[in-house]
């Protein structure tokens, strides 16, 4: 298999937000490598701290006791950089893909604490109610773009589309669909994946471009399962320094965001509506880290 710029796959970032102005921590740590109560306020970095959910995150982090700074950044390269140099207690911004390609690049060795929610790449047709409908030996469409093709082609091969060499990874590209396949896959421009709806059985589209196509999330007819292993990477994330991985006061604040249904609301509607939250444990995270990390340092 061809080797893969981790640029590239960096780019597979989270769902984009309202970018805010930068903010810089104080100097008061809230506490490293302790599992137990920490003091001071703790220090999440964001990227869109204006979204109105994080000011309910805020309160309702307040009412356990726990107070926030939210560390506001502009650029999604700046909060693990500022997380490694201990200017901040945990950041919030990113999936698990993203994370490992820092963690390979800076040699760094920041961890998922904890998930928040998975922004699914999803399966549409105008021609077809469901998978199952498709006949063999259509053509399917999906981007062109390696980290959003690589996705796309494991959303097919979930929904029994397409059978994949090796299983697949986060690297799979049309090449290594297999003749085995149910369906033949053509790569586009993510531009066109909706545009051609026409011409094929159906595309992988990126949620961006939804609205324009008259599309929304529910026309889906198959999208990322976020039970299935090959999901975990785009799981969305809150990070840590190692040494922090145990702190009881992080982890609380993983679970308040878990468990505030008027933080989950806020959340969903500044999605559009693609939001899919999930509470997946911090060790099937690391994991999945871990092996995303291989999966790029065998690929340089």
């Amino acid at each position: 298999m061809p080797k893969k710029s981790l640029a590239a796959i960096a780019l597979a970032l989270p769902l984009a937000l309202l970018l805010g102005g930068c903010a810089t921590g104080s100097d008061d740590s809230a506490g490293s490598g302790d599992a137990g109560q920490t003091e001071g306020p703790v220090r999440i970095g964001v990227v869109g701290a204006g979204d109105p959910y994080w000011e309910t995150y805020t309160e309702a982090a307040a009412a356990e006791g726990i107070e926030i700074e939210l560390v506001d950044f502009t650029e999604y390269t700046q909060p693990n950089p500022a997380l490694s140099a201990g200017e901040l207690d945990l950041n919030q911004f990113q999936h698990v893909i993203y994370l490992a390609t820092y963690n390979e690049q800076s040699g760094e060795d920041l961890v998922p604490i904890g998930a928040t929610a998975i922004y699914p790449l999803g399966l549409y047709s105008t021609q077809y109610d469901s998978v199952e409908d498709i006949p063999e030996g259509e053509t399917v469409a999906v981007p062109n773009d390696e980290s959003n093709q690589a996705r796309g082609l494991l959303v097919l091969q979930s929904a029994g589309l397409v059978e994949l060499k090796d299983g697949g990874s986060i690297f799979s590209t049309v090449a290594d669909v297999l003749d085995s396949s149910k369906v033949k896959v053509e790569a586009l421009d993510a531009a066109f994946t909706a545009t051609s709806l026409p011409d094929v059985a159906a595309s992988i589209v990126n949620n961006d471009f939804l609205e324009d196509a008259g599309l929304t999330p529910e026309d889906a007819i198959a999208t990322d399962d976020p039970s299935d292993p090959n999901a975990l990477p785009y799981v969305n994330i809150f990070a840590a320094r190692a040494e922090d991985a145990d702190n009881e006061t992080y982890q609380k604040l993983v679970e308040i965001y878990q468990n505030s249904q008027d933080v989950l609301d806020g959340v969903q509607e500044a999605s559009g509506g693609t939001a899919q939250f999930v509470t997946t444990p911090a060790a099937d995270l690391v994991a999945s880290l871990e092996d995303v990390q291989e999966d790029i340092a065998a690929n340089q």
